[in-house]
């Protein structure tokens, strides 16, 4: 699969976000869509077997965070993802790094077998 630039995760899905519960839920489902909908495009044919899933964080600004959040944060974008390339995620091997500042954010993907 070549590589995939997905949006950024919303604010409401980092795991310390105090948003209110009706706002989370809303972030989680069309950030699952809107990744879905992106990733349908690159489906082609996926081989059997577990998945290398690359992630490389490119956050929207200079501010720390943890690499943990990030992971979290991407959750329901991995699952999107997987909905759209017709696989469980449990299939993924997820490595990933923080790469430079691109305005807006980004997530860029590559999956490939393991």
């Amino acid at each position: 699969m070549t590589p995939l630039s997905l949006p950024w995760p919303p604010k409401e899905l980092n795991p310390n976000s105090t948003a209110p519960l009706r706002a989370k839920m809303s972030a989680k489902k069309s950030y699952r869509e809107l990744c879905w909908g992106l990733s349908l495009s690159r489906k082609g044919s996926v081989p059997d077997g577990p998945l290398r899933l690359i992630l490389t964080f490119c956050p929207p600004d200079r501010r720390a965070r943890d690499d943990d959040n990030m992971l979290a944060s991407f959750k329901h974008g991995r699952d999107g993802l997987a909905l759209a390339l017709g696989i469980n995620d449990g299939r993924f091997r997820t490595s990933f790094t923080v790469g430079d500042v691109v305005p807006g954010g980004a997530v860029l993907v590559e999956v490939e077998p393991a």
